[in-house]
């Protein structure tokens, strides 16, 4: 038997790397992109969501050992799932766009799926809802530094 966080970290590392590709023209979009001047931090976003996507298998581990198997479970997998999905799909589906409007409703999105997830996690395990805050804090942060973008690069804003 497969132990639970081998499990779950293969799973959540299979959905990320295909989906964290992007192509040297987007990536040069969004290098291109005007950013807020009080943006003095993004050389650390990498780290910092390496470290909220680790917190987020913990805490889906965490779930998974509260009651294995069941049905309830599995619908907590499953949305741990879409969460990763929607969360990492905010750049390539904003790059591919051509749209910051597309990127700052991909994170709202993702902060209200979030918000639910630690809500239904928190009825089972303070730990693991714990796990699901540094989320819950950065990602508005990424969100609101998307939405002020808008502004500053109009063209790219639809």
């Amino acid at each position: 038997m497969i132990p639970s966080w081998l499990a779950v970290g293969t799973i959540a590392f299979l959905v990320a790397v295909p989906m964290s590709r992007l192509s040297s023209r987007d990536r040069r979009w969004f290098n291109r992109l005007r950013r807020p001047h009080w943006l003095t931090f993004e050389g650390l976003i990498p780290v910092i969501w390496i470290s909220i996507f680790l917190c987020g298998a913990a805490s889906a581990n965490l779930t998974w050992l509260t009651q294995p198997g069941t049905a309830q479970t599995w619908t907590l997998m499953g949305l741990y799932l879409a969460l990763e999905v929607v969360t990492l799909a905010y750049t390539p589906v904003m790059c591919k766009l051509r749209s910051l409007k597309a990127g700052t409703l991909l994170g709202a999105a993702g902060f209200i799926l979030g918000l639910l997830l630690f809500s239904l996690v928190s009825q089972r395990s303070a730990g693991a809802a714990g796990l699901l805050v540094p989320f819950l804090l950065w990602s508005p942060v990424g969100t609101f530094v998307t939405w002020k973008m808008i502004a500053l690069n109009p063209t790219d804003s639809y």
